[in-house]
């Protein structure tokens, strides 16, 4: 049974609302509790503030450790020869008999041998390797050429047959004669590169659509799948992958994905996540993005280490077969990849999940022209990245309501609803908290002169002091992850990547924070954000 997978639109029905208003409500409540308990009793300041630091330290060892972890599984995966394995798949019965035994260090060598195994005995009841196909849709809005040359050339530098690669480039009509004149010249430049070079051309002002780059990618959908029906090619061996335009894919990647969606029994009901790592540009990028962007990415990092907590996020893949399904992505909402998680899992009344794809995909950090415009534009970003808080309302309306009955059971979907909303109160209350909360005691019993609340925030510091090792851990990780330095910098470059740290505070707030609280702001008082603010897209001569 297939249910109404659409956000609404328009009015919403009261429970939508309360749902909505839900996480600014908790959040602003946050805050003020810790003012009304500092009032009545600095004691009950006091636990309710310890309480608050605990959790962030037990999450900074959790933070540390995880980096680490997954910045050595990252670095096996990359090593692993995938094309090679793709071809063991070809005859994994040969394949099982020259390997099984071997003993070998390689990036989960055991698990490969094992899926020989299992493949040669089901005979010939999973995809053939040689006739999987990779379809890539990379959206665009006025982007240049500087910008979607080397995205589009790191495909064709894949390990993976281009042959076996339909590239969509699904621009917009609002970027004028000048993003058409320059598709016209990528579509020229790539002609017979790949299996086939389609242009997409997603009209403007379309009826149910929002600005943004969900209808862009459902439109190309669209036309891709009339494509592949055209063709007569097998829509049940056809992996989607979506990418902005200044995603650049590992070499490795389409063939990592391919090996996982072909030893998976339940391929249809999974996507696919890479690492982002928003490194393409990082040396250009001021402090504040650099911080932004290289904590993000071992947010990214971390996440891929722990597969119950994996959303879509940014550029992922998926089976064109289950896209075409469900409609491909959603039309409504300007945060469009961390929704198809939860479009997918009700689509699929709850068999859904996302499989870590331990290859990055590398991303542009924000850079424009100033520093000034650099700062509004990744305030623009990451407050688009936080109005994923609009999905609590959209998961809790299922859980709340009969649907929770016909979709998943309650006892299945409400973790996952509490991680959600946890998620985005987190997001919100925990830098000023930590910041400024061991003043508030004592700011709210000046007069008392009570040892408790003078004393908090010298043990505050010295508990923050704790926490700080795991922020050193995850920077001396990131100078191990960052790309060469190029040439037009000199070494001082490097220190200022370590002095940028000090920043920390200040970008938490201002940009986790603040953005989090705008975007659940807007949320409360039903003034939704129905446009995709694109990020500019500036390349540093």
């Amino acid at each position: 049974m297939r249910h109404n997978l659409e956000i609404p639109q328009g009015r919403r029905a009261r429970l939508y609302r309360f749902l909505e208003i839900l996480p600014g409500a908790i959040s602003y409540g946050a805050i003020v509790l810790l003012f009304i308990l500092s009032w009545l009793s600095p004691v009950l300041g006091a636990i309710y503030l310890f309480t608050v630091i605990a959790i962030t330290l037990v999450k900074a060892i959790g933070v540390a450790y995880r980096t680490i972890q997954g910045y050595e599984v990252i670095k096996r995966a990359g090593r692993v020869d995938w094309r090679k394995r793709m071809e063991d798949l070809e005859n994994p019965h040969e394949a099982y008999e020259r390997l099984h035994g071997n003993s070998s260090k390689s990036y989960h060598f055991d698990e490969h041998v094992e899926n020989l195994k299992l493949m040669a005995a089901m005979g010939r009841d999973y995809p053939d390797p040689s006739k999987t196909l990779h379809a890539v849709i990379m959206t665009a809005y006025n982007e240049g050429r500087e910008i979607l040359v080397p995205s589009i050339d790191a495909i064709v530098n894949t390990t993976f047959p281009n042959k076996r690669i339909i590239f969509v480039l699904a621009y917009e009509a609002r970027g004028g004669e000048e993003m058409e004149a320059l598709a016209m010249e990528l579509a020229a430049k790539y002609k017979g590169v790949f299996k086939e070079f389609i242009l997409s051309k997603h009209p403007a002002d379309l009826p149910g659509e929002v600005i943004g780059k969900g209808p862009n990618l459902t439109f190309a959908g669209h036309i891709l799948a009339d494509y592949v029906a055209k063709k007569h090619l097998p829509i049940e061996n056809i992996i989607v992958t979506s990418l902005d335009s200044d995603n650049q894919m590992a070499p490795k990647y389409l063939d990592s994905v391919a090996y996982e969606f072909i030893t998976h029994p339940n391929r249809q009901r999974l996507s696919y996540q890479p690492v982002s790592l928003f490194m393409n540009n990082i040396w250009d990028a001021p402090a504040p993005s650099r911080i932004i962007a290289v904590s993000n990415s071992f947010f990214n990092v971390i996440t891929t280490m722990r597969p119950h907590l994996l959303r879509n996020f940014a550029s992922h893949s998926q089976p064109l077969q289950a896209l075409e399904a469900m409609d491909f992505w959603s039309k409504r909402t300007i945060v469009e990849d961390g929704h198809q998680y939860w479009r997918s899992l009700f689509f699929f009344n709850g068999d859904y999940s996302v499989l870590p794809i331990r290859i990055p995909i590398y991303q542009d950090a924000v850079v424009d022209e100033t520093l000034p415009k650099t700062i509004r534009a990744q305030f623009i970003q990451v407050r688009r990245w936080y109005y994923g808080a609009s999905d609590v309302a959209y998961v809790g309306i299922r859980l709340f309501t009969s649907h929770s009955r016909r979709i998943m059971p309650f006892w299945k979907l409400f973790p996952r609803f509490w991680r959600l909303l946890d998620g985005h109160i987190t997001l919100a209350i925990l830098a000023p908290i930590v910041a400024f909360g061991g003043w508030v005691p004592m700011i709210m019993n000046v007069s008392s002169h009570n040892m408790v609340a003078y004393s908090l925030p010298n043990i505050v510091s010295v508990v923050e002091t704790f926490a700080l090792v795991g922020l050193m851990i995850t920077i001396l990780v990131s100078f191990k992850m960052l790309p060469p330095r190029p040439e037009k910098y000199r070494k001082s470059r490097s220190i200022l990547m370590l002095l940028q740290w000090v920043l920390m505070p200040v970008t938490s707030i201002l940009y986790q924070s603040l953005a989090a609280f705008y975007a659940q702001t807007r949320l409360m008082f039903g003034l939704y954000m129905e446009k995709f603010d694109v990020t500019k897209k500036f390349v540093k001569k």
